[in-house]
């Protein structure tokens, strides 16, 4: 059945995107392109329309990896084995081959035909996804949220060339060449760097704000499905003459050149730009390349470069290290004078602001017992030497945010379901990556190389009725185990005392938080945020995926008050037992950010011995992992509190000397080296 496609010189503006489409069509060696934008942009009609557009390829006509029937050397294994004479051809249209995300390694890559295998007992290659899109188009729409390891095969048969299969005793290699395309809404998730660095160009698209292009636009959409046929025919002229435009340019490529100078203004961009690797510099000649040849020009100029250098590092640029601050200016005579007059004042002022922070360093270093001795004088009425401990609440800004790595936790055996982007786990769904077999089936999910390995051994002794090569029984099924990435539970337990909020640590802590928080809500993850201060530990942002609720509860976050760091220890224990008792198969992980001091008990023993027992009794659960970050500064004397609480938890414990967002992030990247 024919569909009728919406004509390529049709789409009203996306002009970026145009392009990049087109140069890849004329010279597939820049690498595919990624487009990154909202829904309903035009993409997957743009990469529709521009398969109209290519002209017919011959392939071999008995071959299911549409080789070149003039070039059986670089064809698949089946037609490299074949004589010349043997080979016939035929012609058809290019393939817009989609991948879907659900779809498994053998649907990709190609794996063992099971029927064939048991009714003529042999071993057959059924074709996978990459040997459909061989010489076409492959289309990966929210490539992001598509598994890893199917974007490592798609994109290294991409850069190779051809697709390897060395699985269930078959090993067989075909071409791949194909135009990738992947689509991607960069609010729900960003690819890695080393993935993002595979496509050749990227571009941004965005719904147009002009409203006469937006009239327009509904205008053809409406003109199109009322008569599909007729638009078509109106736009058959534009269309063929984008045709013959690309035709033309495959030829001129070949001899289409880029002076030596240019090479040096390459290099120049890229290096500007801090991108990483030669990759950048490879795409951007070639693409250079074919935009002079699709404008009929045999040299490359300044221009072209100009044109095609934004679609090239648009996705490899990195922001430089900062510069350092410069030296302070030194001061001249007058401002001299005038800091004489007036000193006493300056002064006075200065040490009234200092007051507060060497009152709260003191109270830091003063030891753990005489802490928990303190008498609370919370209820005096006047309190003129009150440390920044005693004195009202405060509310910090978030700090700076940074991307993060994930934090993942230990695999196990452990079969379970969901979706997400950070721990591998072995799944109970027919999705994920075949790993290994197992006695019994899940979900119909049939190992066919384990299966025909346990039936091998009793062929002779079975009777064969029913015609078949190899006779099955129920015994001899075998099951394939799967793994795949899931989300993982968050909890964050936030020291937000007074001591925490004094130093302006609270800023970077709460940057932090929201770091990891987009971080999880890209990794599909639920997060969950307990604070504890004065005489208590609070929720305050239940287990949720939703980035602006915990921007705005985070904004919010009152600081003040004394350290009860048991209470915090018993509130995230009350919590993950809440998730555990709904999904005993989840693996959360609890972060403590807290310097191990506490002044507060829920009972009667001394603050700091409650919290190391509590600790202690916490690390039974081995379901759950631990992770303490320290936020004791340096100073005189260091009581080494939180490290002490991160043995009793048997959880990772990382020393923060200096306590900013970035740092912190950094700490918990350092979590998957």
């Amino acid at each position: 059945m024919h569909r009728n496609v919406y004509p390529f010189s049709a789409i009203i503006g996306q002009e970026t995107l145009k392009l990049g489409l087109l140069l890849n069509a004329v010279n597939p060696a820049i690498g595919g392109i990624l487009i990154r934008g909202e829904k309903g942009t035009a993409k997957s009609t743009a990469v529709r329309g521009l398969a109209t557009l290519l002209p017919d390829i011959e392939v071999v006509s008995d071959c299911a990896y549409s080789c070149h029937p003039g070039h059986p050397e670089s064809g698949c294994d089946n037609c490299m084995a074949r004589s010349k004479d043997s080979i016939k051809s035929s012609s058809r249209k290019v393939r817009v081959v989609n991948l879907p995300l659900n779809a498994t390694e053998d649907r990709v890559s190609g794996g063992i035909d099971f029927s064939i295998a048991v009714r003529d007992g042999k071993r057959v290659l059924q074709p996978g996804l990459l040997a459909s899109a061989n010489r076409g188009i492959l289309y990966i729409d929210e490539v992001n949220l598509l598994d890893d390891n199917l974007v490592d095969i798609v994109l290294d048969s991409a850069a190779s060339g051809e697709n390897i299969i060395e699985r269930e005793g078959i090993s067989f290699r075909h071409p791949a060449r194909f135009i990738l395309v992947g689509t991607m809404n960069p609010e729900e998730g960003e690819l890695r760097p080393q993935l993002l660095d595979r496509f050749g160009l990227c571009v941004e698209i965005a719904a147009s704000r002009e409203p006469d292009d937006r009239v327009r636009l509904m205008q053809k959409r409406d003109e199109f499905d009322a008569d599909p046929k007729g638009f078509i025919a109106i736009a058959a002229d534009e269309n063929n003459k984008i045709a013959k435009q690309i035709e033309k340019a495959k030829e001129r490529l070949a001899v289409t050149r880029i002076p030596g100078y240019l090479r040096s203004f390459i290099t120049e961009l890229c290096t500007e730009n801090n991108v990483a690797g030669h990759r950048a510099d490879i795409v951007m000649e070639q693409a250079a390349i074919a935009l002079a040849a699709f404008q009929g020009v045999d040299e490359v100029t300044v221009d072209h470069i100009r044109q095609v250098a934004p679609m090239v590092l648009l996705h490899r640029r990195r922001d430089a290290q900062p510069p350092p601050p410069p030296p302070p200016s030194e001061p001249d005579e007058n401002d001299q004078d005038h800091d004489r007059d007036d000193s006493p004042e300056v002064d006075k002022e200065k040490e009234q602001e200092e007051q507060p922070e060497k009152e709260e360093e003191q109270r830091d270093n003063r030891p753990p017992e005489t802490m928990e001795q303190e008498p609370d004088n919370s209820h005096e009425e006047e309190q003129p030497s009150q440390s920044p401990m005693q004195r009202e609440d405060q509310v910090f800004d978030i700090g700076e945010t940074f991307r993060t790595r994930q934090i993942t936790s230990k695999k196990d055996r452990i079969f379970r379901r969901g979706s997400g982007r950070r721990s591998r786990t072995r799944v109970s769904q027919k999705q994920g990556r075949y790993i290994k077999s197992s006695l019994e089936p899940r979900h119909n999910d049939i190992a066919v190389d384990a299966t025909l390995r346990a039936a091998a051994p009793y062929q002779k002794r079975r009777s064969n009725n029913n015609g078949m090569r190899i006779v099955l029984e129920k015994q001899d099924l075998r099951g394939k185990i799967r793994e795949k990435r899931i989300g993982n539970y968050l909890f964050f337990v936030v020291d937000a005392s007074g001591s925490i909020g004094a130093r302006g640590r609270m800023v970077a802590s709460k940057g932090a938080v929201m770091s990891l928080l987009l971080d999880a809500y890209q990794k599909r993850d639920k997060v969950a945020m307990i604070s504890f201060r004065k005489n208590e530990a609070v929720v305050n942002l239940p287990p949720t995926t939703s980035v602006d609720l915990a921007g705005k509860l985070l904004t919010e976050l009152p600081v003040g008050g004394r350290t009860p760091l048991s209470a915090g220890l018993v509130k995230s224990t009350e919590q993950v037992r809440n998730v555990l008792l709904k999904d005993p198969s989840a693996k959360p992980i609890v972060i403590l950010i807290t310097d191990g001091k506490s002044n507060v008990a829920i009972g009667d023993e001394k603050p700091v011995n409650e919290s190391m027992k509590l600790a202690s009794a916490m690390a039974m659960d081995e379901r759950v992992r631990y992770i303490v970050v320290d936020t004791e500064e340096k100073g005189i004397v260091s009581f080494g509190l939180a490290e002490q609480l991160a043995v009793h938890l048997n959880a990772d414990y990382f020393k923060i000397d200096d306590l900013k967002a970035k740092t912190l992030v950094d700490i918990t990247k350092g979590l998957t080296k």
